[in-house]
């Protein structure tokens, strides 16, 4: 076991001053399990005041007497021993009393895997574990510490904490922690919005995203967080899909979580086809689910506000429920449309609606997550939005043209203006006013014969190097 030098610093000083000081709770749990620590927690008799003087120059105390200390890069949450009283609301301790002894202050935890402690004494760590919470580890199971019941009815966010460290740390609920919560998921409408969506987002956020979601709703919280996703549950969909539309959005979530995506895509994945069951026509192999996207993205858009989602997450997730549906064949669509689809959903959304359709395949059973139409989808997404090679690209306008030769505006213009890009393509460097503006008066020297062949060599130059880069942007996605 290793502590930071900053996190020893602070039991140390704690020390010093006369004060017992352990570090505790997750990171202590992490140790154990061979993981580094993303927070540090300690806990003391000293009590907030005292903290306070100890380190007077680094700390920051809050409303529950927790004082925040500075230790170089480190911030370390340190909590005087306490005993919570009665949790009317469920969410916060009506008074907080501060406890004698380390042995009081660790029974009032979560989960067993939690309530450990740990101090170095000489040379040695020791660990204070009243609660079996090693024997949890190796079982790799989650334990409410003491009567499950009573720790739920103290804070009822514990009910959604103890599914979220399952998932991320790949746990099971020990039974009758879980029949604990199943009995009183009633109690979720004492939770605020914003605390409910911090935990959902890091269960979403962990390798085995899906099998949390299913927890949810094996334990019977889903339906107090997103109560539409298990209106999915048990309704089959037609010859295009292997699983019911519950099974098939779990399984989208996957292999979102599998490749890594990011949350919006993640997001997106789960609710994709939400509004399936409200649309749904006729059963078996030839139902349909006929603007299910349009019906999915408003229920998106009122589940994600419900939740306090930002307003960015809130658009960019319901834009790509909105569009995940699009239609693109090969030899059947072109460039127009694909301009279109990039239009109405974004530019900056493009490539993660590629990533819920990636999803969307997977989760329907098919074997490929991105066919040849998918990466030739890609092709033109990236064809359309380069900027076109047209005389735009230089820095003499025809106008200026028109001023410098002191002639009407005509063919003769766009003449010029096309040798000019041949030229500029060839010899980027070349690309500048004054320069350009020598050229011009040399070019209106010439006869009309030689401007036309110049004209000519110039169009052969872009259209050669236009072809160039269609050709590695197809050699990018493997598309002929």
């Amino acid at each position: 076991m290793t502590i930071p030098k900053e996190v020893q610093f602070v039991i140390d000083e704690l020390k010093k001053a006369g004060f017992e000081a352990y570090v505790v709770g997750g990171c202590v749990r992490d140790i154990l399990r061979g993981l580094e620590p993303q927070d540090w927690d300690a806990t003391t008799n000293a009590n907030p005041e005292e903290i306070g003087k100890v380190f007077s120059k680094t700390y920051a105390d809050n409303k529950f007497g927790t004082v925040v200390v500075v230790s170089g890069d480190l911030e370390i949450e340190v909590t005087p021993y306490r005993i919570e009283s009665k949790y009317t609301d469920k969410r916060h301790p009506d008074k907080v009393k501060f406890a004698k002894t380390l042995k009081e202050d660790l029974k009032r935890r979560d989960f067993t895997v939690n309530a450990m402690a740990a101090t170095l004494e000489g040379s040695e760590f020791k660990i204070i574990d009243l609660f079996k919470g090693q024997e949890d580890l190796k079982k790799k199971i989650i334990r409410a510490v003491g009567k499950a019941e009573d720790r739920f009815d103290e804070d009822a966010l514990r009910m959604l904490r103890a599914v979220r460290i399952a998932t991320v740390i790949g746990f099971s609920i020990e039974p009758k922690t879980k029949a604990a919560i199943k009995k009183n998921v009633a109690w979720m409408r004492f939770i605020s919005a914003e605390r409910i969506r911090g935990e959902l987002m890091k269960i979403i956020a962990s390798d085995k995203a899906a099998e949390g979601i299913e927890l949810l709703r094996e334990l019977g919280l889903l339906k107090h967080i997103i109560p539409e996703l298990e209106e999915g549950y048990g309704v089959g969909q037609n010859k295009h899909h292997t699983y019911e539309v519950y099974k098939h959005n779990l399984l989208c979530l996957e292999f979102a979580a599998k490749k890594g995506f990011n949350k919006y895509v993640k997001m997106a994945a789960l609710l994709h086809d939400v509004g399936k069951p409200r649309v749904k026509s006729g059963e078996g192999a030839d139902s349909t689910f006929y603007n299910h996207e349009i019906v999915g993205a408003k229920m998106c858009r009122q589940i994600l506000n419900r939740l306090k989602f930002s307003k960015k997450d809130v658009e960019k997730i319901t834009k790509l429920v909105r569009y995940h549906l699009f239609y693109y064949n090969v030899d059947e669509v072109g460039e127009a449309s694909v301009r279109r689809l990039v239009r109405q959903a974004g530019p900056e959304n493009m490539e993660e609606l590629l990533q819920v359709r990636m999803c969307d395949r997977i989760g329907s059973g098919c074997p490929k997550a991105e066919p040849y139409k998918l990466r030739h989808l890609k092709y033109l997404i990236e064809k359309v939005a380069q900027d076109p090679i047209s005389v735009k690209m230089l820095k003499i306008s025809g106008g200026e043209v028109i001023k410098i030769l002191k002639i009407k505006p005509g063919p003769m213009v766009g003449d010029i203006l096309s040798v000019l890009l041949g030229q500029v393509l060839l010899e980027p460097e070349k690309n500048k006013k004054k320069l350009l503006q020598e050229e011009v008066k040399r070019l209106s020297k010439l006869s009309e014969k030689e401007v036309k062949e110049e004209v000519k060599e110039a169009e052969e130059e872009r259209q050669k190097i236009q072809t160039k880069r269609d050709e590695m942007t197809k050699n990018k996605y493997w598309v002929t």
